[in-house]
């Protein structure tokens, strides 16, 4: 039963993966169809954390929009993210930024990676 399963998630996995982490900024295009239509929204923010693995995995960004946190979470391999686009690169030394929840300003801001 497992290598059927097995077998079925790697049919659904996508050819190239778009390589990022957890801190870096990235623009998540994601397709949205109205109706008949449809068109592609950019989410940008943070990447608090990436989980799980294969198939099922998953990662959630972070933007402050208008004063207010917005966090979403997308699968990884799902046919509705277009593509992940890396804007820069982030040092973390940790897997979950979770502490950049109850930061507000300058405080919620991840080092960029070639900076000291």
């Amino acid at each position: 039963m497992n290598d059927l399963i097995r077998s079925i998630e790697a049919e659904q996995l996508k050819a190239s993966v778009d390589d990022f982490n957890v801190g870096d900024t990235v623009r998540v295009h994601n397709k949205i169809r109205e109706g008949n239509r449809e068109r592609i929204q950019i989410f940008e923010g943070t990447v608090l954390k990436r989980q799980n693995g294969g198939a099922r995995e998953t990662f959630t960004v972070r933007k402050n929009s208008n004063g207010i946190g917005v966090e979403k979470t997308w699968p990884l391999h799902s046919p509705s993210v277009d593509r992940v686009e890396v804007v820069r690169k982030g040092k973390v030394r940790r897997a979950k930024l979770y502490y950049l929840r109850d930061r507000v300003g300058k405080a919620a801001k991840v080092k960029e990676a070639g900076a000291r």
